[in-house]
């Protein structure tokens, strides 16, 4: 399900007619003040499928999508569980609406940020923070390897994702989490962020997945190069992915969805 911003009257509580638990309401904000990924059309349809989806489940959820900051007011940001901070970039909110995400977050909000989400805010180190890290640079899109975090694997993110045997009926096409072999690795082509300062060396994050840098050319992180964390940030949760650059991650690979909705659970506390 999925609703538009409506500056004038919040949109309206539903409950799915598939499930008894009450939807989470879920803000999608993909406002862009410096560069504009092509994927964010492409990647709130798939939310917006997503949602559909989560109706037959134990954990509903609905979403707004918006591009208007108007909406990050305290009370404007009450009526959401979960904020996605889709591809945003640039100084994307003003001061007193830096303030208002902050509040949310302070009250046990959770925050979901996906891939440019990293290049939003530079002026804040209080949100640098909250995504836990801050984009440097990137190399061309490439395939290269992509391995879990061993210590990490009973995470809610990971547990059941991943190490799914590629068999004939998905052929050659590479997917989110399938692998050929016995390694908890696989193979995808993305944009490789590098960070103003390893994720790894901050003590809070939980590492989920890296990167292996000896796969493609162009990483500056090394052995250890992180793509997607989670935290506990000041009375709330965080998560954040930095793969999605292309539609085809959000369209066309359910594994990669999957991830954002257990991230969208993880963030909402709803990880029993």
């Amino acid at each position: 399900m999925s609703h538009k911003f409506n500056q004038d009257k919040p949109p309206n509580r539903q409950t799915s007619a598939m499930s008894s638990a009450e939807p989470i309401r879920v803000l999608v904000f993909s406002r862009t003040v410096a560069y504009r990924h092509d994927s964010i059309p492409a990647s709130i349809k798939a939310l917006e499928d997503l949602a559909a989806t989560s109706s037959t489940t134990a954990h509903p959820f609905v979403t707004t999508a918006t591009e208007d900051p108007t909406i990050f007011t305290p009370s404007g940001l009450s009526q959401f569980r979960v904020i996605i901070l889709l591809q945003c970039s640039g100084e994307f909110l003003d001061s007193s609406q830096l303030e208002a995400l902050k509040g949310f977050v302070h009250s046990g909000g959770g925050v979901v940020g996906i891939h440019c989400a990293s290049f939003g805010m530079e002026s804040s180190e209080w949100y640098g923070r909250l995504i836990g890290g801050v984009f440097k640079n990137h190399p061309e899109p490439q395939m290269a390897k992509i391995r879990s975090v061993v210590n990490n694997m009973d995470h809610l993110l990971l547990a059941g994702l991943l190490k799914r045997l590629q068999d004939e009926s998905e052929g050659k096409k590479r997917m989110f989490g399938v692998t050929t072999n016995k390694e908890w690795e696989w193979d995808w082509f993305d944009e490789y962020y590098n960070f103003k300062t390893n994720p790894w060396d901050n003590p809070h994050l939980q590492i989920l997945l890296e990167v292996n840098e000896e796969t493609y050319t162009g990483g500056t992180h090394g052995e250890r190069h992180p793509l997607a964390w989670a935290q506990e940030f000041e009375g709330g949760r965080s998560f954040y992915n930095s793969l999605g650059h292309f539609d085809e991650a959000y369209l066309e690979d359910p594994g990669f969805m999957r991830f954002i909705y257990k991230a969208i659970l993880w963030t909402a506390r709803l990880d029993s």
